[in-house]
């Protein structure tokens, strides 16, 4: 993950100490929540292999979701719900997720190191980093902790909906999902205003 000294980013040779790195994870799914996570790590803290969840296996993705828990100085994780993403859309939710994580951190930031061009209604300076969770250390373990999170969730979500196999598909519209979805109709994990699941709902087929 460049830079080489991958705290250049994270500003603390400009003396920024409490700098949190924001990341979500299930923006694009047909099901399940949208999950955030903010962290602050301490300046001395040294995490081989920390990278961009997506880069990383689901064992890779565990073992460091626990050595990130263990070296940061604070980690607060925040979910948002299928029924407030079709309330408000996914852009607004996932900013309520990423605002409530920043939120709920056992100390207030500095500095807010976001991925993607997002902005949050919070009075603290931010960065929006397009591709951040590759450049940043803080915003790279802030991914692997909503990763990690959510498919936790999805998982718990299969055990009580296992036709539509979230344990494999963690609720993307893989073509498996959507036969599922063909056959059985969509279920209440499912966002109405997404994809199939929207087309059901517009249709009037089918109800929770």
């Amino acid at each position: 993950m460049p830079p080489d000294n991958k705290y250049e980013c994270e500003g603390y040779a400009s003396g920024v100490k409490k700098i949190a790195g924001i990341d979500e994870a299930g923006r694009g799914p047909l099901a399940g929540p949208v999950v955030a996570a903010a962290v602050i790590l301490k300046a001395d803290s040294n995490i081989p292999g920390l990278n961009d969840s997506k880069l990383l296996t689901p064992r890779q993705r565990e073992k460091l979701f626990y050595e990130i828990k263990q070296q940061a100085r604070c980690v607060n994780v925040s979910i948002v719900s299928s029924e407030t993403i079709d309330s408000i859309n996914i852009l607004q939710a996932t900013r309520l997720a990423m605002t409530n994580a920043v939120q709920g951190l056992e100390f207030e930031p500095e500095l807010l190191l976001i991925d993607g061009p997002i902005s949050l209604d919070l009075n603290i300076t931010q960065i929006p980093i397009i591709k951040g969770d590759r450049l940043c250390v803080s915003i790279a373990a802030a991914s692997v902790m909503a990763k990690v999170t959510r498919d936790l969730i999805m998982l718990k979500l299969h055990e009580k909906f296992p036709e539509y196999r979230f344990d494999k598909n963690k609720g993307y519209g893989t073509k498996e999902h959507r036969l599922a979805i063909l056959k059985h109709g969509p279920c209440m994990a499912h966002r109405k205003s997404f994809g199939q699941a929207k087309r059901f709902f517009q249709e009037n087929l089918f109800g929770y």
